[in-house]
């Protein structure tokens, strides 16, 4: 028990530091709320497809829920069916068993809609273009408004393209409910 004590005095606690500059991102987001209530009149709906990432753009998306970075509290929520959301963002290469599922999906969605393709793989096919089971980019199968390039994009890369998509479809003001 004192060795192991002992080498944990000695090595610290290991611990990752915060990521830099966070605080600027807080104050540019204080308004950020009310920029969404103005476009669209309630709080930006996103559906997110896994098209057959690898995963760590996902991982990176279930960041932006963290108390970090807290993006329910600006405005902006995950829902789970595609018929309530206002924008899709879309991971991963379209693979050929996803194809149909990604297009149902956009289908499904209530227009004036908006598709971001997040990470290397949505927006060009990455490591996995030409293969065999991918169809290729998101682009090759849906309209998208916005891609955010990365390996995997950070969250406030993310944070970042979806404000991108909705400020530039301005159309959304109108299909307030």
């Amino acid at each position: 028990m004192w060795k192991l004590l002992k080498q944990i005095a000695r090595t610290g606690i290991p611990t990752e530091p915060a990521p830099p500059g966070g605080e600027a991102w807080r104050a540019a987001g204080a308004g950020l709320q009310q920029e969404i209530l103005d476009i669209l009149g309630r709080a930006l709906c996103i559906r997110q497809v896994d098209a057959g990432s690898c995963n760590a753009c996902e991982l990176e998306v279930n960041a932006l829920s963290n108390p970090y970075y807290n993006i329910e509290g600006l405005g902006i929520r995950f829902v789970a069916s595609p018929r309530h959301a206002d924008m899709l963002l879309v991971t991963g290469p379209v693979t050929l068993n996803m194809r149909d599922a990604l297009r149902r999906a956009f289908e499904a969605t209530p227009a004036p809609r908006l598709v971001v393709a997040a990470g290397e793989c949505a927006c060009t096919g990455g490591l996995f273009a030409g293969s065999y089971a991918v169809c290729g980019p998101v682009s090759s199968l849906l309209p998208v408004d916005v891609t955010i390039p990365g390996c995997p994009p950070t969250p406030l890369e993310l944070l970042q393209g979806i404000l991108a998509a909705l400020r530039a479809r301005p159309e959304l003001a109108a299909r307030r409910d």
